[in-house]
């Protein structure tokens, strides 16, 4: 499916004029930034926040912040509204990034003959509740606020399943009603509906299965995650800031610039030039894996259809002034690849070269937040028994043989309470859970000491 979509320039960039024209740019991420994303299934399964924290791992190694899943599967506003305080506010955000939509819409409603009175009950609701939402969020002056929309439901896939014609609609009046909140309280606003609702269009004008979601047509793959952290970034201001920019004149022996990065010791000669190369970023990899359940979908799907390494993933080496002919380029005496003066002379982004060292280390950053985001899902699930099922019977943080036991007899007839059965075996004893946020602990604390960018020295010598 991905493989048969690439956008025109053109397109990429009306995308990013109609993104930007709507709201106004957030701004970046602060050193000790203690960032809430409260949302429903989509925001628990997770990437999307931890690309966002991976970002500013891999861009920002120096400026330490801390991302928290605060989805429930399910929710809607009111659930949110129900646990703002214990699950969200109790983390001591500096910033809430708020997101709901998906649930508060409907499904099912949509078969029947009083769909839309059915719509606008139910998108009314939700508006109550956001109201409540915000008088809360009005009170806690401690955080910066980020309302962000729902991504799209995909209602133009060609695809049998989960077809309710009519919600994509409940979900643009809900959008609405979050924008103008976001504006009328000066917050933060982040809309994911309208522009994944436009690169969906497109790439369903050459396949009409393509899509961003899954086949369920609700919950994004990873690259509809991706996608979702690229526009966050995006609304962030964080577009056309470079992994490194280096050019080097190599007929005038000098460096011409030394974007983001600092050269050192350039030594050219007759087809030869080296020079010592030290990055203040690491570049963003390519993660070829599908990770999400029933999805196949990858990250670096979503490269084909968003322009994110042209905009945030430019690690570029320039050469001037090279002799005509074959060069090799090597980095740490590592054999990266062969260019010609003209290539080398036009620039190579080195990001997208998966074997060099900086691009190895990136990925030892990006296999440790994978670690990390699996014992934070452990957590999730704990809270979502906790929520959607525990606080019903009275038994919410109860955690006793009498509440693993409702559990059990549940799941008989609960599906998504049997999926979480098992896990809540572990995590309804305190030291498991403390011991999974100290293993959560220990794993950010060495992403933080891996992920410094080092030295470098790059050689690019002319074949012979």
């Amino acid at each position: 499916m991905f493989k048969k979509i690439f956008f025109s320039l053109s397109f990429i960039a009306g995308l990013s004029t109609f993104s930007q024209a709507q709201v106004q740019p957030l701004a970046p991420f602060q050193p000790g930034e203690r960032a809430c994303f409260a949302g429903n299934s989509i925001t628990e399964q997770g990437y999307y926040g931890s690309y966002i924290w991976l970002y500013y791992m891999l861009h920002f190694p120096g400026r330490r912040i801390t991302v928290y899943n605060c989805g429930i599967g399910g929710d809607r506003a009111k659930n949110i509204w129900g646990r703002l305080d214990a699950d969200v506010l109790a983390k001591k955000p500096t910033t809430v990034c708020m997101t709901f939509g998906m649930n508060d819409s409907g499904y099912f409603e949509f078969l029947q003959a009083n769909a839309d009175s059915t719509a606008k009950e139910r998108v009314n609701e939700s508006r109550r509740y956001f109201d409540s939402i915000t008088q809360k969020l009005k009170a806690y002056p401690a955080a910066k606020k980020i309302i962000i929309t729902s991504p799209l439901y995909d209602e133009t896939m060609k695809n049998p399943k989960n077809y309710f014609p009519g919600k994509s609609k409940a979900i643009e009046a809900i959008a609405a009603f979050q924008e103008k909140a976001a504006k009328d309280n000066r917050w933060g606003f982040v809309d994911l509906l309208h522009p994944m609702t436009e690169i969906t269009l497109r790439g369903q004008r050459k396949d009409s299965t393509f899509t961003l979601t899954g086949s369920d047509r609700i919950h994004p793959g990873n690259a509809g995650h991706f996608v979702m952290a690229w526009l966050f970034l995006k609304q962030q201001g964080l577009a056309g800031k470079p992994v490194a920019d280096m050019v080097i004149d190599a007929g005038t022996r000098k460096v011409q610039k030394a974007e983001n990065c600092q050269l050192s010791a350039l030594t050219v000669t007759p087809g030869d030039v080296r020079v010592e190369y030290l990055a203040a970023s690491l570049p963003f990899p390519q993660d070829t894996v599908s990770r999400i359940w029933d999805n196949p979908q990858r990250q670096a799907d979503a490269l084909k259809v968003i322009p994110f390494n042209e905009e945030m993933n430019r690690e570029m080496l320039t050469v001037h002034g090279l002799a005509n002919g074959n060069y090799s380029l090597t980095i740490d005496g590592r054999p990266i690849g062969k260019y010609t003066g003209e290539q080398l002379g036009a620039g190579i982004n080195l990001a997208l070269l998966t074997n060099t060292p900086q691009y190895e280390q990136a990925m030892a950053v990006l296999w440790l937040n994978e670690e990390r985001m699996a014992l934070e899902s452990k957590l999730r699930q704990y809270y979502w028994l906790q929520f959607n099922y525990l606080k019903d019977i009275g038994l919410q943080f109860n955690d006793s043989r009498v509440a693993m036991d409702s559990v059990a007899s549940r799941s008989a007839r609960d599906w998504f309470v049997g999926s979480k059965k098992d896990n809540y075996r572990a995590a309804r004893y305190a030291a498991v859970r403390a011991a999974w946020q100290r293993q959560m602990d220990v794993l950010v604390e060495e992403i933080y000491r891996i992920n410094q960018p080092r030295k470098h020295t790059i050689r690019i010598v002319k074949a012979n």
